[in-house]
Order: C-alpha cells, then structure tokens, then sequence
C-alpha cells in the first residue's frame, strides 16, 4: 500500500511539473527530459509512470478535463461569471491561451488523442452552457450554446494577440446581447 501510495504521489509531481512546463512553455518546446530534471529524477524513472511523451500529453490534458462544478447560482449568473473568470485569468499575466487549444495547434496531428480531448473539454463546455440556457426557458439552446462557446474561444484568442483583459469583458457584453434577444430574463445589473 505504501507503494502504490508512492507511485501515485510521483504521478503527481510529474503531472504537476509537466501542466506547469507544458502550458507556461509549450508541448513541443519541453522535452522529458526537461521535466525529468526539473523534478530531479531520471528518464527512466519518469517513463515507468508514462511510457512515451505522448502518453504524459494525455495525462496532462486528461487531468485538466473537468467539468465545471455544480453551483447552486442562478443560470443568468453562472453564463455571465464564465466571461469574468475569464477576464480574471487573462489578468494574472500568466495566461497563455487554452492548454487544449494549445496543444492541437502545437502537435498537429489529427489523430492525436489530445485532438478528442479537446473536442470533449469543448464540448463539455458547450453542454454547460446549454444546460442553463434549458433552465433560463431558453428554446434554441443547441445554437445559443454554441454561440456562446464561440465568444469565449474568440475572447481567449484575441486576449492572446492583444493581452487585454478587457476582451473577455467585450465577449460578456455580446454574450449579453444573444441572451436577451433570446428572452433570458436579465436583471438591472446584468443589462
């Protein structure tokens, strides 16, 4: 048991390594060898847990695949906060774009597995979205979802060209538009 404790914990340390040099740098520009170093092990040691590169991508981005928490928040609410959390995050300096994203532009290769994990984080996005757009009454959720899919991809990619935080505010207030002509009630403050 001890063992197997072990193991999981150097899992972790290396996916912890790798999401911080993969994202911060890039898939490509980061061998195993790299992280290896950074956590102070050998390759070999690092290949025990993952037996290839792309094997240790799919972790990474298998371990950021998660769906968005419940909230007991209003729809309205919960739509409108993705577009502030994502002002936020643009803000902290760090931000380098989504990792999926990222990742099927780096390694182009469609048959990739990170190309189905990235379908399926967007997707899963998409559903949230749908979802409460289905608890708002709302009746075009499949397209509306989309839509609204669409303006956070925009917002994160022109935050990348521009370094403003401030696009992600510009997608909220597009995204507020769709939502009322969809008939989404909107309160003073969300108008």
């Amino acid at each position: 048991m001890a063992r197997a404790a072990s193991r999981a914990a150097m899992q972790e340390r290396i996916l912890d390594t790798a999401d911080r040099l993969f994202y911060g740098q890039g898939i490509r520009a980061v061998g195993v060898d790299t992280i290896a170093a950074e956590i102070g092990i050998s390759k070999r040691t690092l290949y025990n847990h993952f037996p290839s590169k792309d094997d240790l991508i799919v972790a990474y981005l298998s371990r950021r695949l998660r769906p968005a928490p419940p909230s007991d928040r209003p729809p309205m609410e919960q739509i409108l906060g993705a577009f502030d959390r994502l002002e936020r995050t643009i803000a902290t300096g760090v931000f380098r774009g989504c990792p999926f994203v990222n990742a099927v532009a780096e390694l182009k290769e469609p048959a990739h597995a990170a190309n189905k994990i990235a379908l399926a984080f967007k997707e899963q996005r998409r559903v949230w979205f749908q979802g409460l757009l289905g608890r708002l009454g709302i009746k075009e959720t499949e397209s509306l979802s989309m839509q609204l899919q669409i303006l956070i991809d925009g917002a994160i990619a022109a935050a990348i060209v521009r370094g403003d935080p401030k696009v992600a505010a510009a997608a909220r207030e597009a995204a507020t538009i769709l939502l009322k002509v969809a008939g989404a009630p909107l309160s003073k403050k969300q108008r």
